[in-house]
């Protein structure tokens, strides 16, 4: 273990250094070692210094393995004093018997616990009393206590003496106690570093090159660090994506499952955009890289988990609080444990006052309590992230599971948010492809929504496009231009009107349409109607079973969208949702939020547009979709990798088991305390004449911080 962090107690109070401790966030430092507050180990607060804890590990393996070879005989030569006729009696004196304990315990107290006695005397530095206050305090007394047996047992009363007038030793006392806690040491760590699994799983998705085309066409395989924006790479079958990109050439089968959740692979296309990380399918591509570095999906999600795991949730707040008076009510139930037993106790008095006081100290160890909320929040984080849900700190985690109402928006989070052709209705004698063809042909040169849906529909049907000519964009109507020599006109009624163009059953069939939520778009060639395109932003295929889902839970829904109320209607009513409030400026959805928050309601927003940030700031918890801007995800408690409702009761449930797992952890600890600082006093003593061997109080320390561990261990298999 690094010396470093002790030296640098003060230091390590506030900072942004990569080293943090799990139970106290907000002290940082730039190498590893042990937190000034409660003693514990500094672990990587992000992925770049992840060899902290494997280090600190190794140290206390080591420390661990030496001191066991020494305890273990120390404990038989104890032992040897308790079996009839002490036949060790014939061959060696009780004197030379306590002077080969001390030799064999120095080494284990000296180097086996320097570390715990370092973090002590911090403590009593800093005034930060902790764990290691206890356990410095404990094992010294019993140690010290031996020693000056040991050496000058004539300065001893009588009531430290037993039936034979020897002055007893507590040599195995003190070495089991330091064995015992390097164990738990070694196990904690070990268990700890097992909660980071989701971001070193995370982390290996990125491949370490790609195979960039260069210029002159020619592959090239480069480190993943010199790829840049708009560079063109080649993903064959069975690669990983390099890096978040669109493709330019080829389909394929993606598989996402370590971002999302989902199993099936997913078909990915020309146009469509593709993550870092996820695994090519039997398909070739072409990707263009859109990000890079620091800024692409995989990155984000990483330094998402890192902090919300380093975060701290406000259910702490009762284990901050306990732990503020603990230790020293602890050291003064122990000096009043000596004291009775000093006054009481039968002989010898002041040994067994020495060794019931140890006994308590050693056995209200607070690092149960204390690691009862952090390691279940870690936990959580990264199995969030494995499902595809984001928590952005452990603040949302607690504040999600008792939500009532999810306000939702429509476009995009109902819906896919991006407009689809989904009806053509021809006039009579046109054919379906000619209507489509004529009105693509032209809306190649708009960037309007509507204008890519007709254009993807004929792409994807293979309809055959003519060059355009004269084209010319008429704001809020529609665009008109020259197409094979004629002039075509796709837009809205008004610009029918405009050009003085009639066909009122198609206007009819179109306002049916509008009514259905549906834009319908006019295709006119010269001075006739061709037809109507009927243009919808359809509801995501996952939508109406996370819905049906969410309202299973008890949660209250109610949509907020800008779109017409007709619009939100035909996406609403059928997904059985009445609650609807239309036409909605950015702020008054804050507004509805802040109303639904009055009436007592505990609100989560979920959006994913810029226009859905106010609300998404405002509510309780704030849910962004993974596929929406990076403002709405920057407002968000939670993010959903995906873009997928179903996320939500992800989400919910991950964080019901979270607090059922937190409240689990803290009534271990309390309880164990409870009943372990009575037991260690000698309650039992009157009754049964049973004591508590210091020894025994180490190990159930270290079995109940297990206990927490392997509790919150569980959140990694949740099936939410």
């Amino acid at each position: 273990m690094s010396n470093d962090g002790i030296e640098s107690e003060q230091s390590a109070r506030v900072g942004s250094g990569p080293y943090t401790c799990p139970m106290h966030p907000e002290v940082a430092q730039d190498r590893p070692g042990a937190c000034p507050d409660c003693g514990m180990a500094l672990e990587p607060a992000g992925p770049s210094a992840a060899d902290g804890t494997d280090a600190e590990r190794r140290d206390m393996q080591r420390r661990f393995a030496g001191s066991l070879a020494l305890t273990l005989p120390v404990v038989a030569l104890a032992m040897s004093e308790a079996i009839p006729g002490r036949p060790l009696q014939s061959v060696a004196s009780p004197r030379a018997l306590a002077w080969a304990q001390l030799a064999l315990t120095t080494p284990v107290v000296a180097w086996g616990g320097l570390p715990f006695f370092q973090r002590a005397i911090a403590s009593l530095r800093t005034r930060r009393l902790n764990m290691f206050t206890l356990i410095g305090l404990g094992t010294g007394a019993a140690f010290l206590y031996s020693v000056a047996a040991t050496l000058a047992p004539e300065l001893f009363p009588a009531s430290a003496r037993g039936a034979d007038g020897e002055v007893a030793v507590y040599f195995e006392a003190a070495a089991g106690i330091v064995t015992l806690v390097l164990l738990g040491q070694v196990l904690e760590l070990r268990a700890r570093a097992r909660t980071g699994a989701a971001i070193q799983a995370l982390l290996g998705l990125a491949p370490a090159s790609a195979r960039r085309i260069g210029a002159d066409g020619h592959d090239e395989d480069v480190p993943l660090c010199h790829v840049r924006v708009g560079d063109l790479l080649r993903v064959r079958p069975g690669e990983k994506v390099p890096t978040d990109a669109v493709v330019v050439e080829g389909t394929s089968h993606l598989d996402e499952s370590m971002l999302t959740g989902e199993p099936l692979p997913v078909a990915r296309g020309p146009g469509e955009r593709i993550v870092g990380g996820t695994l090519n399918g039997r398909g070739s591509l072409v990707v263009r890289a859109e990000r890079v570095g620091g800024e692409t999906l995989l990155a984000r999600i990483v330094e998402r988990v890192a902090e919300a795991q380093r975060s701290r949730a406000p259910v702490q707040r009762l284990a901050d609080a306990v732990s503020g008076w603990f230790v020293p009510a602890v050291v003064g139930i122990a000096l009043l444990c000596f004291a009775l037993w000093a006054v009481f106790g039968p002989e010898p008095r002041l040994g067994h006052a020495l060794v019931n006081a140890v006994a308590v100290l050693i056995i209200a160890c607070p690092c149960a309590l204390g690691l009862a909320t952090p390691m279940s929040i870690m936990v959580a984080s990264g199995r969030g992230a494995a499902v595809g849900v984001l928590f952005k700190d452990a603040e949302a985690i607690e504040r999600l599971r008792a939500i009532d109402t999810l306000a939702v928006d429509k476009t995009g989070t109902l819906t896919e948010g991006r407009p689809r052709l989904v009806s053509l209705m021809p006039a009579p004698g046109v054919p379906e492809e000619a209507l489509l063809g004529v009105a693509a042909s032209l809306e190649r040169g708009s960037e309007h929504p509507l204008a890519e849906a007709i254009f993807s529909a004929a792409r994807e049907r293979g309809v055959p496009l003519e060059s355009f000519e004269d084209f010319e964009a008429r704001a809020g109507k529609g665009v008109v231009g020259h197409v094979g020599g004629s002039r075509i006109a796709v837009g809205n009624r008004a610009l029918l009107e405009e050009l003085g163009l009639r066909g009122e059953d198609l206007v009819r069939a179109a306002e049916t349409q509008g009514g259905a939520g549906r834009s319908a778009v006019f295709v006119a060639r010269d001075d006739r109607v061709l037809g109507v395109l009927g243009i919808a932003d359809p509801v995501k295929p996952t939508t109406p079973e996370a819905i049906e889902r969410l309202l299973a839970l008890g949660v209250r829904i109610v949509v907020l969208t800008g779109d017409r109320r007709a619009a939100a209607e035909a996406v609403a009513l059928p997904l059985g949702l009445s609650e609807i409030v239309a036409e909605l400026l950015p702020e008054q959805k804050a507004e509805v939020v802040a109303k639904l928050q009055a009436q007592g309601r505990v609100v989560a927003m979920a959006g994913d547009g810029v226009n859905d940030a106010p609300a998404l700031a405002r509510a309780h918890v704030g849910i962004a979709m993974g596929t929406g801007t990076d403002v709405a995800i920057e407002s968000a408690g939670v993010t959903l990798v995906r873009g997928d409702l179903r996320g939500i009761v992800r989400a919910l449930r991950l964080s019901r088991a979270t607090l059922r797992n937190v409240r689990q952890n803290l009534f271990f600890a309390f309880v164990y305390n409870a009943l372990g600082v009575p037991i260690a006093a000698g309650i039992l003593y009157p009754f049964t004449g049973l004591l508590l061997n210091p020894m025994i109080a180490a190990a159930a320390m270290s079995l109940s911080s297990l206990s927490v561990i392997a509790n919150a261990s569980r959140l990694r298999r949740f099936q939410p």
